[in-house]
């Protein structure tokens, strides 16, 4: 633990000496050739997956490599680093880019169009027909008064990240309950603020369902995982999918809410920074813990981490536990699901584990994502349980049985009396790297909207972005978390090492004839 605790230190230490060195110091395009779109051809195009953006430009760019990144506040890093020489935006994400870095600039040539839909499941037709009646009914109807315009200017032009908020609704909710799958950390459209729900799009969701007597109930998921989340059913609208022809013939999708033109940001080479490190330090410090008290973010966010780790570890210790007792004996119907049980595991993608829980198995029904990942990490904790298991068991040799036998042990009393503690000593060492595995592989929970750590890691960087303290800050925690752990592992090892149990302990409850 201590040893640890110097190589974190010493990371740390070494990271803000980089900081320090290069931090202030971009990687600026000369973009002053960049007038017109074409002028990209050949170039590296960042755009952010799912959105469709790089479909507008690549009869324009045709020699051009498109590099897709998950987040907005990604592409800008990337275009800063010098990973990509631009990106694809919407007019309206791109206002709140320039507020946080001036240093961006736009090609004065549009990229295109982006017009927003609304997608619809299909999976309960005679929802999906009365919901999409009634969502072009209130587009159409608020498009003709100007509220929709004045949400856009509120929200898209007008931001301010400090003051907007979405407006007081009450909901009679006799149309029962609507599960809305909205991209969890992108400004204005939809992002958490003060713990809340807010956006564009949260605000145009509440309004309707205040409306026509929904209550909504939002998924902050990644971008692309919206439009496979509709369509399986998991949430009956998703929000802000751009609207293409292929689209429109795979799901159903309402009329367009929103429109607006697409930018290509390129950085501006006669921007001159006035900001020094320090400055730029505290800045950072304050946007990702002080403001808005995020600092209980990554509270809440750690303490959902540490729940789903003991939990898994907990009922994949008993699943793995009963599953070994079963095949022990030679049983072949247990030990050929074992076989197969571990093979799909151990060859299945963490993250492809979860979804194909959240968005197939689960996929129809309420049940929270938080529970679907405490299931997904306790099968991935089962299997390696059962194997640590074996491996612990095939370490002890016969002899101890049959001693066991001769000393008047029943086979249960020999199990877990005499092969246990010491299959335990051969096991425990390798839970400790099973253990911090499944804290690091929790950090995909995200991808199932479970607000764990790393997502909150991504919500608070799409708010500021500002990637140092938040990053550094999750590292530091899950090294923590990993310490004590593997820290409380250890100390059970100790407690069980058969070296360290005295002979009347051994005995206990065995009766020697004499």
């Amino acid at each position: 633990m201590k040893n640890r605790i110097k190589i974190t230190t010493f990371l740390l230490v070494l990271i803000l000496l980089l900081t320090a060195v290069f931090g202030g110091t971009s990687v600026f395009a000369a973009n002053s050739t960049y007038q017109k779109v074409a002028d990209l051809n050949g170039k590296v195009i960042g755009v952010q997956t799912s959105t469709l953006y790089e479909e507008e430009i690549m009869d324009r760019c045709p020699d051009s490599k498109i590099m897709y990144f998950t987040m907005p506040p990604d592409m800008i890093n990337a275009l800063k680093g010098g990973k990509v020489d631009a990106y694809l935006i919407e007019e309206a994400g791109y206002y709140e880019h320039y507020k946080n870095h001036p240093e961006l600039t736009v090609v004065p040539e549009n990229g295109g169009d982006c017009r927003g839909t609304v997608a619809i499941s299909g999976k309960d037709k005679q929802k999906e027909a009365r919901l999409l009646f009634e969502l072009n009914e209130f587009i159409a109807k608020h498009k003709e008064d100007g509220m929709l315009d004045e949400m856009y200017d509120y929200w898209i032009k007008g931001f301010d990240a400090n003051t907007s908020v979405c407006k007081e609704v009450t909901y009679t909710g006799e149309n029962g309950e609507l599960r809305v799958g909205v991209e969890g950390a992108y400004e204005p459209f939809s992002f958490v603020s003060f713990g809340k729900d807010s956006g564009f799009d949260v605000d145009f969701v509440q309004r309707f369902c205040a409306e026509y007597g929904y209550i909504p109930k939002f998924d902050r998921v990644a971008f692309e995982q919206i439009a496979p989340g509709v369509e399986t059913g998991t949430y009956d609208l998703g929000m802000n999918i751009i609207l293409s022809d292929e689209r429109d013939d795979a799901v159903t999708l309402t009329d367009v809410y929103y429109e607006c033109g697409i930018f290509l940001v390129v950085l501006d080479d006669e921007y001159v920074s006035t900001t020094n490190f320090i400055e730029s330090i505290k800045n950072n410090f304050h946007n990702t813990f002080i403001k808005e008290d995020r600092w209980k973010m990554f509270a809440q966010g750690a303490g959902l981490t540490t729940l789903i780790t003991l939990a898994s570890i907990l009922f994949g210790t008993l699943f793995g536990f009963l599953l070994y007792i079963a095949c022990r004996k030679g049983n072949k119907i247990a030990n050929g699901f074992a076989s197969v049980y571990n093979w799909l595991i151990d060859g299945m993608p963490t993250v492809v584990l979860l979804m194909i829980l959240y968005y197939i198995v689960f996929g129809s029904t309420r049940v929270s994502a938080t529970i679907v990942s405490i299931i997904g990490f306790t099968l991935i904790f089962t299997s390696s349980m059962f194997d640590m298991l074996s491996v612990g068991f095939n370490a002890v040799g016969k002899g101890q049985v049959e001693a066991a036998c001769a000393l008047g042990y029943s086979d249960s009393q020999s199990f877990f009396k005499i092969l246990l503690p010491q299959a335990a000593h051969h096991f425990l060492p390798i839970a400790e790297n099973e253990v911090v595995t499944l804290i690091k592989e929790t950090s995909v929970a995200g991808y199932i909207t479970v607000m764990e750590l790393t997502k909150i890691s991504d919500l608070v960087r799409s708010r500021t972005y500002q990637a140092f303290f938040a990053l550094i800050s999750t590292a530091i925690i899950y090294f923590l978390i990993s310490g004590i752990l593997t820290r409380l592992i250890r100390v059970l090892e100790k407690k069980i090492d058969p070296k360290r149990r005295s002979k009347d302990k051994i005995l206990e409850g065995v009766v020697i004839e004499e």
